[in-house]
């Protein structure tokens, strides 16, 4: 497990690069443990649909990091994992806010385990709720993942 975590800790604390992802929207990690991590991301125009709003794209890729960066911490060296579904509900439209996504393991498992993500406003607000389903992958499956 420390080799995922010990790298994305690294990240966390800006002496090695984060992913080219987190660069494009914006969005910076700023916890991490095992089964737990949150991800903040200033929203504003850039992060806007037609309407105006927060394009829900965004919300998903902040939970999906978010869900993501928790169940990699739990991995062991030699593990990786790929997602096998996202499902996300919006809750509440959001135009500019620094919107924060915890995510947590809810069930790790040998293969598949199961993880959610609350993204909150500035005020708290529950502005999004997300769920992924994610397998771990092992041997020949993880190699270059």
């Amino acid at each position: 497990m420390a080799k995922h975590l010990d790298s994305i800790r690294m990240i966390q604390r800006g002496e090695a690069p984060p992913p080219p992802v987190a660069r494009l929207i914006g969005f910076t990690l700023t916890e991490v443990e095992p089964g737990r991590a949150v991800v903040a991301l200033e929203a504003d125009r850039r992060h806007a649909n037609p309407m105006g709003t927060v394009h829900g794209g965004i919300l998903c890729d902040i939970a999906d990091a978010a869900m993501g960066i928790a169940y990699a911490a739990t991995l062991d060296e030699g593990e990786t994992f790929t997602t096998l579904e996202l499902k996300i509900n919006f809750l509440k439209p959001v135009r500019s806010a620094r919107l924060v996504a915890t995510g947590r393991v809810v069930k790790g498992g040998r293969s598949v385990g199961l993880t959610e993500c609350d993204v909150v406003d500035d005020k708290e607000r529950l502005v999004a709720r997300a769920s992924s389903t994610c397998m771990t992958l092992r041997g020949e499956q993880a190699v270059g993942r």
